[in-house]
């Protein structure tokens, strides 16, 4: 979270200038618009504000980010970030991202077979993950996380209590870890928390909820 406001300055900065791609370096940048990566492609860093990036199956590129649109990674693509603000985060079957996953105001989503190799953090949104894997670890504020069937997650979970602006959501969140899903490290929880866990999931210490075991596919 602490490299959004660096990241979406500059994206800023670009507000109001026409589009253009950077062909020196493959990068892509736009303003007021949509950008599209083709099947297979494989650029640099990719950024708009006020549009999605979509990302389409097979494609690698580097960092990914948009203000005020989503950011969708297809099946079997790759990259080494993502981020928005105001937007929602997918990860298509099998992709990769090597490094975090950021949204603020979004939710993420992680098909089956995919890969996040950092943090998966947001503020306000849902995290949902289809057997799928992360190794840095979920922090969110607000949002519901259901750690599906089959997922497996390092570094722990944390719910952080809400300060500042973030303090806009009375609800205490639903945290859902699910049948032989795996969560290593702490499950830390700075605020009400409904924590509900399959009886065939293992998870490491929890601090600050209690756990409430249920059996079968869903709670």
């Amino acid at each position: 979270m602490r490299r959004f406001p660096t990241v979406f300055i500059v994206v800023a900065l670009a507000f109001g200038l026409p589009a253009l791609a950077n062909a020196s370096d493959n990068n892509i940048d736009k303003v007021n618009g949509s950008v599209q990566v083709d099947p297979g492609q494989q650029v640099g860093d990719v950024s708009t504000v006020n549009g999605a990036v979509r990302i389409a199956a097979g494609a690698t590129v580097r960092k990914a980010s948009t203000v005020n649109g989503s950011v969708t990674l297809g099946d079997k693509a790759q990259a080494s970030e993502l981020g928005t603000v105001n937007g929602a985060i997918t990860l298509g079957r099998d992709s990769r991202v090597s490094g975090e996953v950021s949204a603020v105001n979004g939710h993420i989503q992680l098909a089956t077979g995919a890969d996040v190799g950092g943090k998966l953090d947001n503020v306000n949104g849902g995290i949902e993950l289809d057997a799928a894997h992360v190794a840095g670890g979920i922090r969110t504020v607000s949002g519901d996380i259901d750690v599906g069937a089959n997922s497996r997650v390092e570094g722990g979970i944390l719910v952080d209590k809400q300060t500042g602006w973030f303090h806009f959501n009375g609800r205490a969140p639903l945290v859902v870890i699910g049948p032989h899903a795996v969560v290593q490290g702490t499950l830390e929880f700075k605020r009400e928390v409904v924590l509900k866990v399959s009886d065939s999931a293992q998870i490491g210490p929890v601090k600050g909820a209690t756990v409430v075991k249920f059996s079968g596919a869903n709670p």
